[in-house]
């Protein structure tokens, strides 16, 4: 990289635990419908639940989210071969070994993940592992591509657009994934440069639009973003923001929930109010979150809800690693 790195030490390690923080709220909530929510909402973090789990218990979002940031700290992009086979042996690793796992058991895995990993496991290729059907677009690159912003953010923005396509394809080869997740990576990369959040979103409606055209990206699917891409998100009626784990639905309320809160602990509590796949749908906005808001303690991650996330020194001193390896990378 060879540059000094616009961001902080501090950045590396909120965004790692605003990912497991906000994946922590949501956990035992998983599965319930929108009304179930409504009619008994989350106001703070819990344990139990949905997946039996302790509070402060952070699920396969955030496990392979530290799977790519302790491959990056590691390793760095420089050498491609030798960096997407450590990351897949790392998310081997978790599946089969528990490996970064909150209690030492993997509790909550997506179909497209599990099938992805096992061809891993099975020998298959990195880059020919991860899914490319239509069908295929659930949120599982998305939730823990991150950590991939921290190298990226001073490369050409045709080599940030590669990168995450690599780094999905994984797991999620179909180019929705891959566009929901550079997405995901441009707005990052801007509050890193400090920018306001509803500044952020304009600037993104007049750049990746042609950006996706120039990468020869089906037009039909480029208009699938319309809402992020065209319109105000912000005016949507809160009925059509969708908490599944339909890639499109997550990227779209995670912006959402950012640009209309004004804390870390509204936008995550929101985020897991919207139903279904909550403890995803929290973390790719607790990463947002935890970014933007990093400056600016009182509306950052909860004193009280950070005291009880399982592994917080750990997953900070990753953060650590994450950053240390940037000035040398």
């Amino acid at each position: 990289m060879n540059t000094t790195p616009s961001f902080t030490l501090e950045d590396c390690q909120m965004a790692l635990l605003g990912v497991a923080l906000a994946d922590a709220l949501g956990v035992p909530y998983e599965f319930r419908s929108r009304d179930q929510m409504q009619e008994n909402p989350a106001t703070t973090l819990i344990g139990y639940g949905s997946h039996h789990q302790p509070i402060g218990t952070w699920s396969d979002d955030s496990s392979l989210t530290f799977c790519l940031a302790e491959s990056l700290a590691e390793l760095g992009l420089e050498d491609e071969t030798q960096f997407l086979n450590h990351l897949a042996q790392n998310f081997c690793k978790w599946l089969y070994q528990a490996h970064w796992t909150a209690h030492g058991k993997v509790f909550d895995v997506g179909n497209t993940t599990r099938r992805a990993i096992r061809k891993l496991k099975d020998g298959t290729a990195p880059l020919l592992a991860g899914e490319s059907t239509e069908d295929s677009n659930g949120n599982g690159s998305l939730m823990r591509i991150l950590p991939l912003l921290f190298y990226v953010q001073n490369l050409p923005i045709e080599k940030r657009f590669d990168w995450t396509k690599k780094v999905s394809s994984l797991t999620h080869a179909h180019i929705r994934s891959v566009m929901a997740c550079f997405y995901y990576i441009e707005f990052a990369k801007k509050i890193l440069e400090k920018k306001e959040k509803m500044q952020i979103y304009r600037e993104l409606q007049k750049e990746l639009p042609a950006f996706f055209q120039s990468q020869g990206i089906d037009p039909k699917e480029i208009a699938i973003f319309d809402r992020l891409l065209k319109e105000d998100i912000t005016a949507a009626n809160p009925d059509s923001i969708l908490g599944t784990g339909y890639v499109l639905h997550s990227i779209e309320a995670s912006v959402w929930c950012l640009l209309t809160t004004e804390s870390f602990t509204q936008a995550t509590l929101q985020a897991v109010n919207l139903g279904k796949d909550t403890d995803t749908t929290a973390a790719i906005t607790g990463g947002l979150a935890a970014l933007y808001y990093v400056s600016n303690p009182e509306k950052g991650l909860p004193p009280d809800w950070l005291m009880q996330l399982v592994s917080k020194e750990e997953i900070r001193n990753l953060g650590t690693k994450l950053y240390q390896n940037t000035l040398s990378y």
